[in-house]
């Protein structure tokens, strides 16, 4: 009796991956939560590629169940205006490919947050001596610069600046948004050979830079967990609570955001429309409600909806916060 699998696992390239994120191929459920990785998380997973380490496998789901529809919105840096029907959606993996995406394929600055939490947009740029330098730390060679490309040193004098190509090139710092972008990378390539006093040394550079660097990002592949079309929503769902128990960890009411979506219940939007209600100027209820929680919220009406159903006596009437978190 062969096994019964619900899932396939294979390898796909970074640039295919980040590529049908582009075409909105693929997408986020609508039921994950923002991206909320910072500036030195992206920066080390930037290093981590440029070593060919693992970063982990990515899951995802095949859309077309009709039992199993869930709202899709696109990977953050892509306009959610346009609506395209997506193939397949992002269970796990959202934080690292959405910072892959926005800082390998994107133009604009990465929005994202410093040490303290506070938001800030950055460009991430190669050191060319250093990454060619077997001597230096990894840790140096990916740099990260402030959005008009100046990084400032005391008393604000300019410790780099990256602020035009010409700057760049003299710099010897090249923008990894250009690593998996064929014509800039060209363009910038040839804007570091036009100065004649310097061709023969950059040449050198360049050569070691498509041998031991380019292929590092650009032939990439990232281990994928595909689980097909017929996968029920249940096992859906807690599939992605079991996956999302680690790293940032998600909250009661975001799982549960997940197993409503599933029946095509957009509970983040119903709670935004309560919140608002509740810190309502005015209300007789504002004083006690006005800071409660989303889950606070949650935990509060489960509770509520237990004792009801013991006043009622008779049936099941186990505690629903009990079983807050499953999909069953």
């Amino acid at each position: 009796m062969s096994a019964i699998t619900t899932f396939d696992s294979t390898v796909e390239s970074l640039l295919d991956l980040l590529e049908s994120i582009q075409e909105r191929r693929t997408q986020l459920p609508d039921f994950q939560r923002g991206w909320v990785w910072d500036d030195e998380r992206i920066r080390n997973l930037l290093i981590s590629v440029s070593l060919s380490y693992p970063i982990g496998a990515v899951m995802m789901l095949q859309t077309g169940n009709p039992d199993v529809r869930f709202a899709s919105r696109p990977v953050e840096g892509m306009d959610e205006s346009q609506r395209v029907e997506p193939e397949r959606l992002i269970l796990d993996g959202q934080q690292r490919l959405t910072a892959l995406f926005q800082s390998l394929k994107l133009k604009a600055p990465v929005v994202t947050r410093d040490k303290r939490g506070k938001e800030i947009k950055r460009f991430y740029y190669i050191d060319i001596d250093k990454i060619l330098d077997p001597s230096v730390d990894r840790e140096e060679t990916i740099v990260s610069v402030p959005e008009d490309r100046i990084i400032r040193g005391p008393g604000g004098k300019i410790a780099l600046d990256c602020s035009d190509l010409d700057k760049e090139c003299e710099a010897g710092m090249l923008p990894v948004n250009l690593l998996l972008d064929p014509a800039g990378l060209l363009a910038w390539q040839t804007r570091y050979f036009s100065d004649p006093t310097k061709i023969a040394e950059r040449s050198l550079k360049w050569q070691k830079l498509m041998t031991d660097v380019f292929p590092r990002f650009q032939q990439y592949q990232v281990p994928v967990i595909m689980l097909r079309k017929p996968t029920p929503k249940e096992a859906v769902c807690q599939v992605f609570e079991n996956v999302n128990t680690g790293g940032v960890s998600l909250t009661v009411f975001e799982l549960l955001t997940a197993t409503f979506a599933a029946e095509d219940f957009k509970l983040r939007d119903d709670w935004t429309d309560r919140e608002a209600k509740l810190k309502k100027s005015g209300e007789i209820y504002n004083k006690v409600l006005s800071d409660i929680s989303s889950t606070d919220f949650l935990q509060a009406v489960a509770l509520l909806a237990t004792y009801n159903r013991r006043k009622a006596g008779g049936g099941e009437w186990r505690s629903a916060a009990s079983g807050a978190t499953s999909c069953s």
